[in-house]
């Protein structure tokens, strides 16, 4: 049994007792939180995620065929495809496919990668690891695809285009996996830059890094709930804001402004006029947060931070009680600037900006009114800014 407690570690070891020899390589795709920007990608907006310093690794040998076999470790669970029956959508004649579960986000990638005849691949021998955490809202299924897109890559020889990659890795999400996802998610994980947020147009998919403010910390906050009812949700508050756009005129509601908004109010059914406040003054916040970020100023960040978090628990209606509760629990420990659900909602995690030398305090005193308001034992990640989905470098040795 394998002593490491690192999935870089863990993956090489596993390698070399599957296959009976040292990788070659390793790739490795991050996940991510989304800084402030909810529920603004699939309305044309804005949105600054920031990739994580835990990430999914895989540690491969390429083959010479078609063929994929990958060992999915966290799982302790095999399986093999070959790339020309997910081209085909079809695994009839194929001797190694193995359709269903864990697998179908690898036969996704390799059905994407290769849609339109856009990049012949190649198969290979892999382990699968990943330390970022399943159903916390940080993106842990785009890293997944990320990182089995980087081994394909590494195994094949394309040229990696990160804009490119990520919207074949969303039709795999799409059209393959089945979850109508925005892009959000796979750009990042392959275009960011290591100790930069990352601001996203998701109209043209336009990105630039943004620096975060010296002296400060990320603090990822796992209120250890987990999302339900997301998917009637999601698309209810889809079609509300595609109801409000069509009241106002306009292609999307990143196109409108709240004077706008206020004008046609009495058009609009209360609930449908309260998403639509969200998502237009949500995106003017993500807007003046690269501009208070890039001033170097941590108190206005903190402050729109704040102001998401409420238009998304009282206009939304996305929050749950124990992201309520993590939130407030961060906004009134030491060092704290500012406090947020992420992701789509209804569980998973909160994100605070918080004062480095105020990290430990901060940690503790959230850690115990957490636990005493909500019942639940959170878990909270001191997080850094981490480049995009590539390659790891081996150690010689």
């Amino acid at each position: 049994m394998s002593t490491a407690t690192n999935p870089v570690e863990r993956v090489q070891q596993a390698f070399e007792r599957e296959y009976g020899r040292p990788c070659e390589a390793l790739v490795r795709a991050p996940g991510r939180v989304n800084l402030i920007g909810e529920h603004t990608d699939y309305n044309d907006g804005f949105v600054l995620p920031m990739a994580l310093d835990r990430a999914a690794y895989v540690a491969l040998v390429p083959r010479t065929d078609g063929v994929v076999r990958l060992l999915a470790l966290d799982l302790d669970q095999r399986g093999s495809f070959d790339v020309a029956s997910a081209r085909r959508r079809d695994a009839r004649g194929d001797p190694h496919a193995e359709e269903g579960g864990w697998l179908e986000y690898p036969r996704g990638v390799a059905w994407a990668l290769q849609e339109a005849d856009a990049h012949a691949l190649r198969g290979f021998d892999g382990v699968l690891a990943s330390d970022v955490p399943r159903g916390a809202g940080l993106s842990s299924s785009a890293a997944v695809e990320l990182v089995i897109a980087a081994a394909f890559q590494k195994a094949s020889g394309f040229v990696w285009d990160a804009s490119e990659v990520a919207r074949r890795m969303q039709r795999a999400e799409n059209h393959w996996v089945g979850v109508a996802s925005g892009i959000m998610d796979q750009l990042v994980g392959a275009a960011a830059v290591e100790g930069h947020a990352l601001l996203i147009d998701c109209r043209d998919l336009a990105t630039r890094p943004v620096p975060l403010p010296p002296g400060h910390a990320v603090v990822v906050l796992d209120t250890g709930t987990r999302r339900g009812l997301v998917g009637s949700a999601y698309n209810e508050r889809r079609e509300q804001c595609e109801a409000a756009a069509r009241t106002l005129g306009v292609r999307a509601l990143r196109d409108a402004d709240l004077a706008a908004l206020e004008a046609r109010a009495s058009a609009l059914e209360p609930v449908v006029y309260r998403r639509a406040r969200h998502v237009i003054s949500e995106n003017q916040r993500v807007l003046d947060a690269v501009t208070a970020l890039e001033a170097g100023d941590a108190v206005s960040f903190g402050r729109l931070m704040d102001a998401s978090h409420e238009s998304l628990r009282h206009d939304f209606e996305v929050s749950s009680p124990a992201l309520d509760q993590v939130v407030a629990a961060a906004r009134s420990a030491p060092g704290c600037r500012g406090a947020r659900m992420t992701g789509a909602g209804f569980g998973g995690c909160g994100v605070a900006l918080v004062d480095d030398d105020a990290i430990d305090a901060f940690v503790a005193q959230v850690a115990e009114t957490y636990a005493r308001t909500s019942g639940f034992d959170g878990t909270f990640l001191v997080a850094s800014a981490a480049a995009g989905a590539g390659r790891v470098d081996l150690d010689p040795a």
